[in-house]
């Protein structure tokens, strides 16, 4: 065999960026930044869920209101989302990234100094308003900076980021509340630190990528874009590139423009996502492929949102685990959702090089996995001890792969209009979020739970109340899943929805 020569690697991806260094070096440095940034991002929202015991039992609360503090995180998470993406389409990215980076650690420092209880429900609703754009910014920035077609793999990684934050901040933080020298509380101020450090990193290497719609005129832009596409061509057919249009939702673009775009064509969208013209939101929005996204994705954040509020308990409770060991333990469904976006992300690239669509290339292996995911949930009430460790694993770890939704949804779609389809889908999904917790603390409370005083172990009756009420949670997720797993297979198609979209744009305006 012959050593491949630089024209037959394909530009921004990772080979060639550790064979030649050229200009994708900084795309996939900013790619490992916006992995940090969800590193921390996740790592924000899991700490609620590892310092759970001792806040309860230090603030005397309710399972019912701890749980009512674990959603008010989601309470303006939509709001920011869909209001931060709209303005994405014309502030440059790598600012709303360093504010939201910026925010983050300095709302950690309030639980620190003292705070009560209100603090932290307040300081909780603010943080969900600060990181509810986060997934669909980080997309958004990432996929300026490399090719459609070598979009997948930089996305899973981002993606990625968001499931190994709870791997490497669960055991770290663990061990800080375990210090007698330093407590719960010290918990928020790590991470308070961690995201200055980031920022001030940020401001140094973060940039726009000369795919980002607010770089399009730019002359240096442009020859990175027309050098890529000349390393491109060699491997595979050449696919034009063409800058978006300007044309505001009233205008209609050209009879030609619209033909380069796939206007009632068929094949893979990703062959011509960058081509593709403006449409208004609300045909966007309206989709069945988007309600279906929508629907699936509010299973994925009510997996989230009990893994970062209720899982670490569930374990100290049931298995009777030490605080490291609930550290441990509380980083198994994470890990399993990192490994499954990363298989899921590189299936779908080698799928979508071979021209696979994007529906059967990365949606449908999305619905898939919720299908999975159900199952395992609709398991959990029937077994315990360790086994139902595997099954929680499994089940929420299956779950964990939100991210390729507002992937899968962004091919529809021009490069300027992204962030607002993605950011609105991440509000939308979010609901999930705002019901689980609370939810599965009502039941808790339901079935007779009551939290145990400070320094009193928990007996072997609460435990089990504890367990009843949670296994309610389980059954009614897990057939949520199963049925909304159904309905992205049937209906989460990108392919179709652009056609779709362009078709019905250019013939009637």
């Amino acid at each position: 065999m012959t050593a491949q020569t630089e024209s037959q690697i394909p530009p921004h991806t990772l080979r060639a960026a550790v064979k030649y260094g050229r200009m994708n070096r900084r795309a996939w440095m900013v790619t490992g930044m916006l992995v940090i940034f969800q590193i921390i991002n996740f790592a924000d929202k899991a700490v609620l869920g590892l310092v759970a015991d001792s806040a309860m039992r230090d603030l005397g609360l309710t399972a019912g209101q701890f749980g009512f503090i674990g959603s008010a995180f989601f309470f303006l998470f939509a709001a920011a989302a869909v209001a931060v993406g709209f303005l994405a389409g014309k502030v440059p990215t790598r600012w709303i990234l360093l504010t939201m980076g910026i925010s983050w650690a300095v709302l950690q420092f309030p639980m620190l100094f003292g705070g009560g209880a209100a603090v932290l429900l307040v300081t909780r609703i603010l943080l969900g308003a600060a990181e509810g754009p986060a997934t669909p910014i980080a997309l958004q920035h990432v996929h300026g900076w490399f090719p459609a077609k070598e979009r997948g793999l930089p996305s899973s990684l981002v993606a990625i980021g968001s499931t190994v934050g709870p791997i490497i901040a669960a055991p770290v933080l663990a061990w800080i509340i375990a210090n007698p020298a330093l407590g719960w509380r010290w918990a928020f101020g790590f991470l308070g630190i961690v995201g200055l450090l980031w920022s001030l990193g940020w401001l140094l290497i973060g940039r726009d990528g000369p795919f980002s719609h607010t770089r399009r005129d730019d002359p240096e832009a442009q020859a990175e874009r027309a050098h890529a596409e000349q390393q491109a061509a060699a491997r595979t057919a050449p696919v034009p590139v063409v800058p978006a249009a300007s044309a505001s939702d009233g205008e209609a673009p050209s009879a030609p423009a619209a033909e380069r775009a796939g206007a009632g064509s068929t094949g893979s969208i990703a062959d011509r996502s960058d081509l593709l013209q403006l449409v208004p939101i609300r045909r966007v929005l309206g989709s069945r492929m988007f309600i279906a996204a929508a629907l699936a994705g509010a299973g994925c954040f009510w997996a989230q949102g009990f893994l970062t509020t209720w899982s670490p308990k569930y374990l100290a409770s049931v298995m009777q685990l030490s605080p490291e060991m609930v550290g441990l333990f509380s980083t198994f469904p994470w890990i399993l959702g990192a490994l499954t976006l990363l298989v899921l992300g590189y299936t779908s690239r080698f799928l979508m090089r071979r021209g696979v669509t994007v529906r059967w290339a990365l949606a449908a292996l999305f619905g898939a996995a919720l299908l999975c995911s159900g199952l395992c949930f609709l398991m959990l009430p029937r077994v315990d001890g360790y086994l139902a460790v595997v099954f929680l694993t499994l089940g929420a770890g299956l779950a964990m792969i939100y991210p390729l939704a507002p992937t899968a949804v962004a091919f529809c779609v021009g490069s300027k209009q992204r962030a607002a389809v993605m950011a609105t889908l991440t509000g939308l999904a979010s609901f999930g979020g705002v019901v689980a917790p609370a939810m599965v603390g009502k039941l808790m409370d339901r079935a007779g739970y009551v939290p145990a005083p400070k320094g009193v172990p928990e007996t072997a009756e609460m435990a089990a109340r504890l367990s009843e009420g949670m296994n309610t949670g389980f059954w009614m997720i897990g057939v949520y899943l199963l049925v909304v797993g159904a309905i992205s297979i049937l209906m989460l198609n990108p392919d179709r929805t652009a056609s779709r979209l362009q078709e019905k744009f250019v013939y009637n305006g």
